[in-house]
């Protein structure tokens, strides 16, 4: 992902290992925290906010059309748990997915021209929002149909054991897909074969207008494999080091062919559903007090802070570096040409890799 150098990213990038995952801990109740790994999570999740809030104005302005499901107050979910990821691990995500992308190091030129429906975007335009894929990142899509990522994600879990990998597929759901019959299917033979899954339920209270209090008989959607034999773990989703934490022993059980995992992230989505949603469902009291008392980027702010670990001045230039960047990518996908219309006769069918 092209990038600015600044005294603090520069920082930042020097704590990022040839593979991904398997970092010391850090420990919320003593501070012990390596200051470029902080940094790096900081700059992280604001990448994606700040995608997000441009994605969100380009909207608004129409230059990105059909849905548009944004990532806005969830950041700490990729974010920690890409921490723990190795090279060649894979990813599965639902249409909310623009986060992962970024966060598996898809570039974010070609993720937002993707969104405008350009030539330089991921699937050359004709994917939009929800059906972007990088081979390369080993980033196998947002799905645009209510849990039919699992499946398909279980189904690559089946590839890495098959194939004799060391390699985790990470499958992304939100509390509303969690009733789908294939979900179970998917845990049934994920359970059977022991197959290297972790299914993270992205809990943001909400599938669509509906809170999962109404929609759900059991609301513990991390028990939801237990009639297969599918342990399960609930996790705050709003603080990127209790997540980097408590999932770096799961996915190292499951790398080591202990099965499938579960692992429910308590989270919170500030804006709608899509863009279209105005979120008439909840009061703006709700979302403030989440926003003020459980943000992820600001705790996280605060702890690197408290620590002493940075300075204002040094997280400033992090933030403008990051506004470079996504001006830059916005910039890119408005000025990428649209698809040539022979395009509609490219990829309908997959070629051999």
């Amino acid at each position: 992902m092209a990038t600015r150098k600044s005294a603090a990213s520069s920082a930042a990038k020097s704590a990022t290992p040839a593979k991904r995952g398997r970092k010391p801990k850090t420990s919320t109740a003593t501070a012990n925290y390596d200051a470029d790994q902080l940094l790096k999570y900081y700059r992280e999740m604001l990448l994606i906010r700040r995608f997000e809030e441009k994605a969100g104005q380009m909207y608004g302005m129409g230059l990105i059309g059909g849905f548009c499901h944004l990532y806005i107050g969830q950041e700490a979910v990729v974010t920690g748990i890409q921490a723990n990821m190795e090279d060649g691990d894979s990813v599965v995500a639902s249409y909310r997915c623009h986060g992962h992308m970024l966060a598996c190091g898809m570039d974010s030129k070609g993720v937002m021209a993707e969104l405008t429906g350009r030539e330089g975007g991921y699937s050359k335009g004709k994917g939009g929002s929800m059906h972007m894929f990088s081979h390369e990142k080993k980033f196998f899509g947002g799905h645009g149909i209510v849990g039919a990522q699992v499946p398909i994600g279980t189904g690559i879990g089946f590839a890495h054991k098959y194939l004799g990998e060391d390699k985790v597929n990470f499958v992304y759901l939100g509390d509303g897909a969690v009733n789908q019959g294939q979900v179970y299917e998917s845990f049934n033979m994920a359970a059977l074969w022991k197959l290297p899954v972790v299914y993270v339920i992205e809990n943001n209270r909400y599938g669509m207008g509906t809170s999962v209090q109404r929609a759900s008989a059991s609301t513990e959607l991390y028990k939801r494999g237990e009639a297969y034999g599918i342990p399960g773990k609930q996790i705050d989703g709003m603080d990127v080091i209790k997540v980097q934490e408590e999932t770096a022993e799961v996915i190292e059980k499951v790398r080591k062919g202990g099965g499938p995992y579960i692992i429910e992230m308590m989270t919170y989505r500030y804006r709608g559903h899509s863009m279209s949603d105005p979120a008439k469902y909840r009061t703006r009291e709700e979302v403030q007090k989440m926003r003020s008392e459980h943000d992820p980027i600001d705790q996280l702010k605060k702890v690197i802070l408290d620590s002493k670990l940075s300075d204002e001045d040094s997280l400033k230039s992090i933030d403008r570096e990051v506004k470079d960047i996504i001006s830059d990518a916005a910039d890119f996908a408005q000025n990428s040409p649209e698809p040539d219309p022979s395009e509609l006769y490219t990829d309908v069918y997959a070629l051999e890799l």
